[in-house]
């Protein structure tokens, strides 16, 4: 298949492909800038076929990794959020030996080369054989996602799987290239990075924000800027409260994801024009594979929609209450766990992904996401694992065990909490236990409370501890 931006700039020259709210670039203006940086960056990369990416939404972040997609290097698109134990684990991982990151980015990692965006663009460019067609078997991303276990995945992503997402998105709801998708989800999740696929395969427009403000992501929608925007929960929440009159009807869907809605958020948003759809994906689909349109919203509230062809679902090992594992098959779907063969065929079933949650289906084909295997946590569309947590205070010197479960929030949707075992004689100091999760823990991931369990730990009959005993004691009175 012909390069997307190639085609995109030889058909459709003088649409606009891309803004910031300060500079607009047109598709043409696009590929033009592209070259220039795709030649900069063979001036200074090595042979590793795979490249790591640490950017915020921003232009410069874009034309990387479009460049980068120009040379053929294989994109590990990495999580600025995360502490520098997390991100140094995961470039080892790849087999990394570069890192391009925009300025601002201060971690120090080992035992790679760190390139800051103003390095490679203060180089000259030289002479590139640019890619001309997309092989749609060829890996082109990579993102880390952590499984049920906590432990870090590099999800694959080939040219074919983006492919195949745009199309059944672009079917799915209506899209033509006259959209403008509104992109505040971050470009290093596959929500982000999701839309800047859609938009080289279908033509369409994106507009970044480099930070979220509901105020003014309403007030460009009530300009015009866009047609579509992606959210989660909390993102949805704060525009709603924000939002004074009704919004206009060019403005046609808010995409949610990450996590569920709630009715008083359905209602606040049918009062106010907004039209939401909810909708499931892994990084493992390349975004969403389930969607529940926002006629359907409200009456079959909970689910999170049902699967559109050539997406198949099925739920196995059902129990009494027909709750059990999803399982999937999807042109979407990722070919591989990075360096970890293994553990990406262990997660097919006769030919079928189980992506690890508990579900189950109602006789009209909508799903209702029953809880996560592993008991992950979503906060504010990040997912967060206990064990991870809990290794991270491994040594803490006056804790002497730790269960993290996950506590309701109105803003995140969920946030962790840590019940801990104290030792004997020592003093009780929750800031200094967030302080030690700050040094080594996204902040997202450090507890948002401590608190003493002066019990055993509540256990099944095969030794497992039952972490929803222990949400339930937070719900209590």
């Amino acid at each position: 298949m012909q390069n997307w931006l190639t085609y995109q700039a030889e058909t459709r020259p003088d649409h606009v492909a891309v803004s910031d709210g300060t500079t607009t670039l047109t598709f043409a203006e696009v590929a033009e800038s592209v070259h220039t940086l795709a030649g900069k960056l063979a001036n200074v990369l090595d042979n590793n076929p795979r490249v790591a990416l640490i950017t915020p939404n921003t232009l410069t972040g874009y034309t990387m990794v479009l460049a980068l997609q120009q040379l053929g290097r294989q994109i590990v698109l990495l999580n600025r959020r995360l502490s520098a134990d997390e991100l140094q684990y995961q470039v080892m991982h790849a087999e990394i030996s570069q890192v391009i990151q925009d300025d601002d980015f201060g971690h120090v990692l080992q035992n790679v080369q760190q390139l800051t965006f103003a390095k490679v663009l203060d180089v000259m460019p030289v002479a590139y054989q640019a890619v001309e067609d997309f092989a749609m078997a060829d890996v082109t991303s990579i993102m880390f996602t952590s499984g049920t276990t906590g432990r870090p995945k590099g999800v694959e992503q080939t040219f074919g799987n983006h492919w195949a997402s745009a199309q059944a998105t672009a079917k799915n709801f209506a899209l033509t290239a006259e959209d403008t998708w509104l992109t505040v989800v971050p470009l290093f999740h596959i929500s982000g990075f999701s839309i800047v696929m859609r938009s080289l395969v279908l033509g369409l427009a994106v507009r970044f924000y480099d930070h979220y403000d509901p105020e003014e992501l309403n007030a460009d929608i009530d300009r015009g800027t866009g047609t579509i925007i992606s959210v989660v929960p909390m993102m949805l929440k704060g525009m709603l409260g924000a939002k004074t009159g009704h919004y206009p009807n060019q403005f046609r869907h808010f995409i949610l994801g990450g996590g569920p809605v709630t009715k008083a958020d359905l209602l606040a948003g049918d009062e106010v024009n907004a039209h939401i759809t909810q909708t499931y994906g892994m990084t493992e689909t390349a975004s969403q594979i389930l969607m529940l349109s926002a006629e359907d919203a409200v009456h079959k509230l909970g689910t999170v929609g049902r699967a559109e062809k050539p997406v198949e679902v099925r739920i196995q090992e059902q129990d009494m209450q027909g709750i059990g594992r999803l399982q999937i098959k999807s042109p979407t779907l990722t070919v591989g766990y990075l360096n970890d063969d293994a553990k990406y065929a262990a997660s097919f079933v006769d030919g079928w992904f189980d992506t690890g949650d508990q579900a189950k289906i109602d006789a009209e084909g909508f799903i209702t996401i029953i809880g996560r295997e592993g008991d992950m946590i979503s906060s504010g569309g990040e997912n967060v694992f206990p064990s991870e947590i809990e290794d991270a205070y491994q040594g803490y010197p006056d804790i002497t065990d730790m269960v993290v479960v996950g506590q309701s929030d109105e803003r995140w949707g969920a946030v962790p909490v840590a019940f801990v075992h104290v030792a004997d004689h020592a003093v009780f100091d929750a800031e200094a236990l967030r302080k030690f999760g700050r040094e080594r823990l996204a902040h997202y991931k450090v507890p948002k409370a401590f608190i003493i369990y002066d019990q055993a730990w509540p256990r099944t009959a095969s030794g497992k501890i039952q972490r929803f005993v222990l949400q339930q004691e937070l719900s209590e009175p």
